[in-house]
């Protein structure tokens, strides 16, 4: 069993702050960190807008939201993490971002036996284990979006990771967090999006040369297929730039034309059309 109890979140965008809930809900003793009043009173709303969807739905009762709620605290400064056992850093797909984000954590964490996780979606964790001085106690622990209902786990080993830092984290995510774990190499893309992101692209290009609908092209994979949602609604509920973020990756590393994002998400993204987060993607989306 894991004696992992004190957690903190590095950013609480949409999959940040989805980490943080299934961690208060776990009972952990959770921090949420965001650069600045503005951003942590988006944090709060988004929690307890999932809390209460949470507990209309069934899912929760009354009592085990109030609960989660009293396990979460709020801070605008990483040195109120200092004391924590295990810190997850879910800020935007951005290797310099993610790096100066750990380099700092690293710095400030006070137990040396204290974990570092990262939720990144594609870039190599030995990139970013590399910018501490504890490169053996940093993994990935890679959520699905929305971490609270998805019960996949990615836990990565980078080429430093101890193994028993490794086992440690997998059950952890197993027991305590209730999630279904699997084990990745350190590989762009780790299991799921090394899969996924190449039919999402062949969707996009698809829509791009006019050969369907997105209407259409969503319906044949539900329809024909049994896919609970199409490849371009899945596109925008993961944000049209988390998708082209990670492409990227996945091209710079194997260079293969599969993974090259198309000219029109590129073209979207820079429009500001990220999908379900903006309103418009692919598809139009209601607020909220």
């Amino acid at each position: 069993m894991t004696d992992i109890r004190r957690v903190a979140v590095v950013g609480a965008g949409q999959m940040g702050s989805g980490i943080a809930e299934v961690f208060a809900r776990a009972g952990l003793d959770t921090v949420v960190c965001e650069a600045g009043p503005d951003a942590l009173r988006a944090a709060r709303g988004r929690i307890d807008r999932s809390l209460h969807r949470a507990v209309e739905r069934g899912r929760l009762t009354e009592e085990q939201r109030a609960d989660a709620w009293a396990h979460l605290l709020f801070a605008d400064d990483l040195e109120a993490l200092a004391d924590r056992q295990l810190v997850v850093e879910a800020v935007v797909e951005d290797e310099q971002v993610k790096t100066d984000i750990l380099g700092a954590l690293d710095k400030i964490l006070a137990d040396d036996r204290a974990i570092l996780a990262t939720n990144t979606s594609a870039i190599p964790v030995t990139r970013l284990g590399i910018a501490t001085s504890r490169a053996s106690r940093v993994l990935g622990l890679h959520f699905f979006n929305p971490a609270p209902v998805m019960p996949l786990i990615e836990v990565v080993s980078s080429l430093h990771t101890d193994p028993t830092v490794l086992d440690q984290v997998a059950a952890f995510a197993a027991q305590m967090l209730g999630k279904h774990v699997i084990r990745s190499r350190d590989r762009a893309g780790f299991v799921v999006n090394a899969l996924l992101v190449p039919y999402l692209l062949s969707a996009i290009r698809m829509a791009e040369a006019g050969h369907a609908s997105p209407e259409d092209i969503d319906a044949g994979m539900v329809h024909g297929c049994a896919h609970p949602m199409g490849p371009l609604q899945l596109a925008d509920l993961i944000g049209l730039d988390t998708v082209e973020a990670i492409a990227r990756s996945l091209y710079a590393e194997y260079k293969e034309p599969l993974y090259a994002p198309p000219p029109l998400l590129a073209r979207m993204v820079e429009a500001g059309l990220l999908g379900r987060k903006s309103g418009r993607g692919f598809h139009r989306h209601s607020a909220g």
